[in-house]
């Protein structure tokens, strides 16, 4: 049985002209008095893409085919960039207590008064940057890029806060095992969809 996630990246130059972003599953209910009930079904979003617009030369097309082909379509995930979102900076990923040593990597987003905390489980490499109360940590921190965890070799002091700066890439799988391209002239080629949807890991 293969892998059913591949820490291998989609063809960023490819993902540079997809679109896409975050979606949310919410159940509307209209009542006989015209009032909504909304029931959300998700906490998190789960983000949707269609990189069929960002295949532009025969080289992108060959690398895509063999990209699908080495992923059997829907069957294993991989990484995106998703260049619309896809770093943080000085972001606060907890506070020392004396005893803790593993963060979780997160980015949050803040919208008035609400703000919402995802959670990054595909950091890229060589690009996390820790810092113990804004002081750069250039040793004694390990970063495991597979899942988004910060491991210290000893706990930060207590109410120390720890931020990282870093870039990331969503996780998805393709959401079709079957590529369907128009030859339009010699060399030309156009798609109607070829769909992308994140994976929880």
């Amino acid at each position: 049985m293969p892998a059913s996630f591949e820490e291998i990246q989609f063809p960023d130059d490819i993902a540079y002209g997809s679109s896409g972003g975050p979606a949310y599953s919410t159940d509307v209910v209209v009542l006989a008095s015209g009032h909504e009930q909304r029931n959300i079904n998700w906490s998190s979003a789960r983000a949707r893409y269609n990189v069929a617009h960002g295949v532009k030369t025969q080289t992108q097309l060959d690398a895509l085919i063999a990209f699908f082909r080495a992923r059997q379509g829907r069957a294993m995930g991989f990484r995106f960039k998703d260049w619309t979102d896809f770093s943080a900076t000085a972001q606060v990923i907890g506070t020392g207590d004396g005893a803790t040593t593993q963060f979780q990597l997160v980015k949050t987003y803040t919208s008035g008064s609400v703000t919402h905390t995802r959670t990054i489980t595909k950091p890229v490499s060589g690009t996390v940057t820790v810092y113990l109360d804004a002081v750069e940590q250039t040793s004694g921190v390990t970063v495991d890029t597979t899942t988004g965890i910060i491991t210290f070799s000893s706990a930060p002091s207590g109410s120390v806060v720890v931020t990282a700066d870093f870039e990331f890439d969503v996780p998805v799988r393709f959401d079709t095992d079957r590529l369907s391209a128009s030859l339009d002239s010699y060399g030309s080629y156009s798609w109607l969809d070829i769909p992308l949807i994140e994976v929880r890991v």
